[in-house]
C-alpha cells in the first residue's frame, strides 16, 4: 500500500505550482520571484510610472518573471494606496483601461497640471518642444510612444506642453493598444501660414542618412 500512495501524495503538489506559477527561467527567475512585497510593489510603481499605454498584468509579470497573482496583488495596493485607503489621496490614480493598467492625474487636479504645464515655457518653445512637434506634424497620427522611440527620449511633459499651447490634440486611442494617438490642430497651420497639411515641406533632405519615409503619408 506505501508504494500505491506515494504518486497520490505527489500528484497535487506539482498541479498546484502549475496553477501558482508562470514558467520562468533560471537563475534570473529565482531572484525575481524572491523579491518582497515591498520592492514588488516598487519595481510595478516604477513599470507604470514610465508607460504612456495601459500595461497587461501578463507583461508585468513576463518583465519581472514573477507569477501574475503576485503583480495583481501588488497593482491593486497601488490602487488602494493612490486612493488614500490607507493615508492621503493621491494627486493621481491607477486605473485599469483598454486591457491593462495604466497611472491618470486624477481629475480633481487637472488644472493644476493645465497650470504648470501653462507657466513652464510661457513664450518660446523649448528645442525639445519644437522636435516633438515636428514629429507629430510629420508623421500623425502618432502615440507619445511613437515619438519617444523617434527622438530617443520621454515626451510626456513636451506633449503636455504642446496641447496646452492647442498646437496638438488628441484624435483617438488606439483599439488594440490603449495608446492615446496625437495630431496638429488647426492654430499650428495659422501660425506656419499654410493651409493644410499638404503644404509642409519635405523633410527628409534636411536630416542626415534619412529617406523620405520620414514624411507624412498626408
Amino acid at each position: 500500500m506505501n508504494e500505491n500512495t506515494a504518486p497520490e501524495n505527489t500528484v497535487p503538489e506539482e498541479a498546484e505550482i502549475d496553477e501558482t506559477f508562470e514558467v520562468v527561467n533560471a537563475p534570473e527567475a529565482e531572484a525575481a520571484i524572491a523579491l518582497s512585497e515591498q520592492d514588488l510593489r516598487g519595481a510595478v510603481e516604477a513599470i507604470l510610472m514610465i508607460t504612456d499605454s495601459p500595461v497587461s498584468l501578463l507583461a508585468i509579470a513576463a518583465a519581472l518573471e514573477t507569477p501574475v497573482n503576485r503583480v495583481r496583488d501588488a497593482v491593486q495596493s497601488l490602487q488602494a494606496d493612490y486612493n488614500g485607503e490607507s493615508g492621503p489621496q493621491r494627486g493621481f490614480e491607477l486605473r485599469e483601461v483598454g486591457g491593462g493598467w495604466r497611472i491618470f492625474v486624477r481629475q480633481d487636479f487637472d488644472w493644476a497640471v493645465r497650470m504648470f504645464v501653462a507657466n513652464e515655457s510661457p513664450s518660446k518653445l523649448s528645442q525639445a518642444a519644437l522636435e516633438t512637434l515636428a514629429v507629430i506634424a510629420y508623421k500623425q497620427p502618432i502615440s507619445r510612444g511613437q515619438v519617444a522611440s523617434i527622438r530617443a527620449v520621454n515626451v510626456d511633459s513636451v506633449v503636455k506642453t504642446l496641447i496646452s499651447r492647442g498646437l496638438i490634440t488628441e484624435l483617438f486611442t488606439d483599439s488594440e493598444t490603449g495608446a492615446i494617438n496625437y495630431g496638429t490642430t488647426p492654430l499650428l497651420l495659422e501660425l506656419l501660414g499654410i493651409n493644410s497639411l499638404e503644404d509642409l515641406p519635405m523633410i527628409s533632405p534636411y536630416l542626415p542618412d534619412a529617406d523620405s519615409d520620414f514624411d507624412a503619408n498626408l
